[in-house]
């Protein structure tokens, strides 16, 4: 029988394994109570250290695009901001830390801390504002002690400006953080929480063109969130530059007047050739400026409380009885209708009798006899209560509405208004109540029902100037690069014709150059015009409460809240036109002393301009004509 022993190679590596499996262990121990000491026990030191040096990501927010009105002045622009960031994970004591900037830097305290907040979580690892648009004094002085300050730094943004303060401030807008309900928006994919956007006219409409794209450091910091080495850097892409419309010299022409006059209101002028908005001034005003660098609470309480509503777009927004210069409406819709012959004279004696109802006259004691082409001139009441009481209120509905007005013009801004022109559908629907005859007495002369907004009106002049071509207003000629290159050009928009005969047009404009160069016309205030410039114009005053049976002679004795608004709408030339304004001095009274010289002030710049823009004549020319 063979035996086996348990001697041999194998056995003695056994052995050896056995003897050296307490060493391996021992090693192993060693080595996990070090790791435990290092994590566990050291490993908040070690972590202080390690984050002694680390990177930080700093965005770089992009210039907003220029907004430059239609000669290239600047309208709106951007300038250096100083402002100061803190990351409160990096600070020893935030509320200690605040409190020291707030006092290097001439801030309410409280303000400051109740501004910032108190970031938790992944918020409290990221750059937040605490000081913004600083004076560079402050700035120096917080720069100085920034070795003092950990986890604050300075920083140099873009801010909005604004040079000419209130003007133009409906068109152009204002900015503001995007909100939660403006994130979740198509319109805003891609945006972050705490952009800032436009909030309000050319701002709003064209944001995404005029915000460009926003860059970024990686820089190496120390535990004092000192900068120690710029690791890498994408520069910030400015935004596109916006050539509007406007021109700006004619605006603030617009904007003085309506102070002066020292009445809220608003003025549109646009060009009849293209639809063209060269002004859109309204009073009163606002500063974007304040907006630009943050308004706050009460600032905002002050502009939303205020009774004059300085927010508010008068120009396309506010709705008015159009009073008199209406009566273009009625007298289109009596031609076209037939209502008005050649011949077709009316006898006014300073009052209409409908029923058991006089309507009266503007002028008391009448004016005679009267056609159409006097009627328009000498803005007679009579004549217009007869010819609207025979169109009946849906047909003058019918031509208003063509003419533009009940509807929007289609301006690129936010918050335009429509108007209302009543009719008998409308009024059984609004009121559950028949028309009624007498109500088509007062909406024959722009009273009533009646609603109309500046730019509608502006508009509806000048399609009768241009001969019947309704264009859409728009304020945007182009936007270009930041070098200037073309990036896109805005093209007139057509709206239509007007359904209304070149006779009927012809016989109206020939009235309305009346109302301005005849004896008796209402417009006399645009007659003193450079070279002799025709023009053609409606005064109107608009009721804003119920005529009285005994007016009251003094009107100085009316409180100003019922005081009638002021119309007067005009283009210029008369023949050729090139500038249709409609302006609105709200309880100004009458048109014709206090519109219509606002109008003639722009226009008479406006033609002035076009003089000094045209080109000298050749040096032979000049020689030829000293000769003679």
């Amino acid at each position: 029988m063979t035996s086996f022993s348990n001697s041999g190679p194998d056995s003695a590596l056994e052995r050896r394994l056995a003897g050296a499996a307490p060493v391996v262990i021992a090693v192993w121990l060693l080595l996990l109570s070090r790791l435990f000491y290092l994590q566990v026990i050291e490993g908040e030191t070690y972590r202080h250290h390690a984050e002694r040096n680390s990177v930080r990501t700093s965005r770089v927010m992009a210039p907003r695009g220029m907004i430059l009105d239609r000669n290239g002045e600047i309208l709106v622009d951007s300038r250096p901001s100083f402002d100061v960031l803190v990351v409160a994970n990096e600070t020893d004591d935030l509320e200690r830390t605040l409190g020291r900037i707030a006092g290097l830097a001439d801030l309410e305290r409280g303000t400051l801390l109740a501004n910032f907040g108190k970031p938790r979580g992944r918020a409290s690892f990221q750059q937040r504002r605490a000081a913004h648009d600083l004076p560079r004094n402050a700035l120096a002085r917080i720069e100085a002690r920034l070795w003092a300050l950990k986890g604050v730094l300075t920083q140099v943004n873009p801010v909005r400006a604004y040079p000419n303060g209130s003007s133009a401030a409906h068109l152009l807008g204002w900015l503001g953080k995007i909100d939660a309900e403006q994130l979740k928006s198509r319109r805003f994919q891609g945006y972050r929480p705490r952009d800032v956007i436009g909030k309000e006219g050319v701002e709003w409409l064209l944001d995404a063109e005029l915000r460009g794209r926003d860059g970024g450091r990686n820089l190496l910091v120390d535990a004092h969130g000192r900068e120690l080495q710029l690791l890498g850097a994408v520069a910030p892409q400015p935004g596109h530059n916006v050539v509007l419309t406007i021109d700006g010299d004619l605006q603030r022409i617009a904007e003085a007047a309506l102070e002066k006059a020292g009445r809220n209101g608003a003025v549109v002028a646009l060009d009849p050739r293209d639809g063209k908005v060269l002004v859109l001034a309204n009073r009163p005003s606002y500063d974007p400026n304040l907006f630009a660098i943050g308004i706050d609470t009460e600032q905002w309480k002050e502009f939303t409380a205020n009774p004059t509503k300085p927010l508010h777009n008068r120009a396309i927004a506010g709705q008015y009885p159009p009073g008199s210069t209406y009566k273009v409406v009625t007298a289109l819709a009596g031609i076209e209708e037939g209502v008005i012959e050649e011949n077709t004279r009316v006898h006014c004696g300073g009052s209409y009798k409908l029923g058991r109802r006089r309507y009266r006259c503007w002028k008391r004691g009448g004016h005679g006899w009267v056609d159409l082409h006097r009627a328009i001139v000498e803005s007679c009441d009579v004549f217009f209560y007869q010819t609207g009481h025979k169109l009946g209120v849906d047909k003058i509905a019918y031509y208003a509405r063509e003419l533009g007005f009940a509807k929007r013009t289609g301006i690129e801004l936010r918050g335009e208004m429509s108007g209302l022109i009543p009719t008998s559908a409308w009024k059984e629907r609004r009121f559950g109540e028949p028309w009624i005859e007498g109500e088509t007495i007062s909406i024959s002369i722009g009273q009533g029902f009646d609603l109309v907004t500046p730019i509608q009106l502006a508009s509806v002049y000048a399609a009768i100037g241009n001969g019947g071509t309704r264009y859409k207003p728009y304020l945007v000629d182009r936007t270009e690069s930041p070098e200037g290159d073309l990036i896109e050009k805005r093209a007139p928009e057509v709206l239509g014709e007007v359904p209304i005969s070149r006779e009927a047009l012809a016989k109206v404009r020939e009235g309305l150059r009346g109302v301005v160069k005849e004896r008796r016309g209402t417009g006399y205030a645009m007659r003193r015009l450079p070279e002799k410039t025709s023009a053609a114009g409606k005064t109107g005053t608009a009721q804003v409460v119920a005529l009285a049976k005994d007016p009251v002679k003094d009107e100085s004795l009316i409180p100003e809240a019922q005081r009638d608004h002021a119309w007067f709408a005009t283009y210029v030339p008369a023949d050729e036109p090139r500038i249709a304004i409609a302006v609105l001095v709200e309880h100004g009274g009458h048109g014709s002393s206090t519109a219509a010289p606002i109008a003639a002030q722009i226009a008479k710049a406006f033609l002035e301009k076009e003089i000094a823009a045209r080109p000298a004549p050749p040096e032979q020319e000049v020689a030829a004509l000293g000769s003679h």
